[in-house]
């Protein structure tokens, strides 16, 4: 198997599997805080579920939208889906492995977020101009963080590849420096705040005057939904594993060889599971800060991003 046909293959099986873990992340997150919380709680196959039920439903958008609020379920997808397929996510040998950034994947990402963002306020209402500009600040302040946690991580290995950014710690030591450490710390930070995540946003309330993301959303129904839910989950794990992959690179494939890959698909699906449940544990113990303390909360992982970047240059 040639190296570009090999790399397409990989690229395809991370597509799918970002695709089938986001809902499964969601319903493992779900069932593990009301195991927690004392309940029973749904099926881990529950989200699935409801993207096939939304998927039959009639299609409803607000009178006054134009093609910009259609158009945003589909750019969160896409952008994520593209950001997926180049990650090292299963092996790192992924297809274009060689000439991914960071820098680029985070901005792929953030094509969805802006989308969704403009799909609220093209909806011309108050309640979702409202979550649309809280999400705007929120944003503003978690891209510094990410950008300057990658530059801290980029120190030590001298690129800002990914591939590489996530291969140096299987060989070396880097996991144990503390740049790395107050940069993956940093990074998880941001990670929380980008997808909503407590104790940024609740992501299981409705209360309009504590919720970010879910007013946005609101005026979606059936397969516009659906699509919402599938970019945001799928977005959720993408996340996660390149966190994961990052602190903890041991067990993703090195080629793309048939065993190789199920090795590290399943290494990946371990620790995205690992990591999923550990936030859940985290936000049945913590509650949502006010609004107004959440550029507290990101200025502090700004912090810990220039710090870092301070210790990578001082240990250089």
């Amino acid at each position: 198997m040639t190296s570009s046909v090999g790399g397409g293959v990989a690229s395809a099986l991370q597509l799918l599997w970002i695709l089938l873990a986001g809902p499964l992340a969601l319903g493992l997150m779900r069932k593990v805080r009301s195991r927690l919380e004392g309940r029973e709680g749904a099926s881990v196959l529950q989200p699935l579920r409801d993207l096939r039920k939304l998927s039959t439903k009639q299609r409803t958008r607000p009178t006054d939208s134009t093609w910009v609020f259609a158009a945003a379920p589909v750019v969160l997808v896409a952008s994520t889906v593209v950001a997926a397929a180049f990650s090292p996510l299963v092996t790192l040998s992924a297809l274009l492995a060689s000439r991914v950034d960071f820098v680029a994947i985070l901005f792929v990402l953030l094509l969805g977020s802006v989308s969704l963002l403009l799909g609220a306020l093209d909806t011309g209402t108050a309640f979702a101009g409202m979550g649309a500009s809280r999400a705007a600040m929120v944003g503003a302040m978690v891209e510094p963080a990410l950008l300057v946690a990658i530059l801290a991580m980029s120190l030590g290995v001298g690129t800002s590849n990914l591939s590489r950014l996530v291969g140096v710690g299987v060989t070396t030591s880097a996991l144990a420096g503390p740049a790395r450490i107050l940069a993956l710390v940093s990074f998880f930070i941001a990670i929380l705040a980008e997808t909503g995540r407590l104790p940024v946003d609740n992501p299981a309330t409705h209360l309009e005057l504590t919720m970010i993301h879910e007013a946005m959303v609101l005026e979606y129904a059936g397969p516009d939904l659906a699509l919402v839910t599938l970019g945001e989950s799928a977005r959720l794990v993408l996340l996660l594993g390149l966190f994961a992959n990052l602190a903890l690179p041991w067990g993703i494939a090195s080629g793309t060889g048939a065993l190789a890959l199920v090795g590290g698909l399943l290494a990946v699906s371990i620790k995205v599971g690992l990591v999923a449940v550990a936030v859940s544990v985290f936000e049945v113990t913590t509650a949502k800060i006010r609004l107004f303390r959440i550029p507290e909360l990101l200025a502090g992982a700004f912090l810990l991003g220039v710090l870092s970047v301070i210790s990578a240059v001082a240990l250089r």
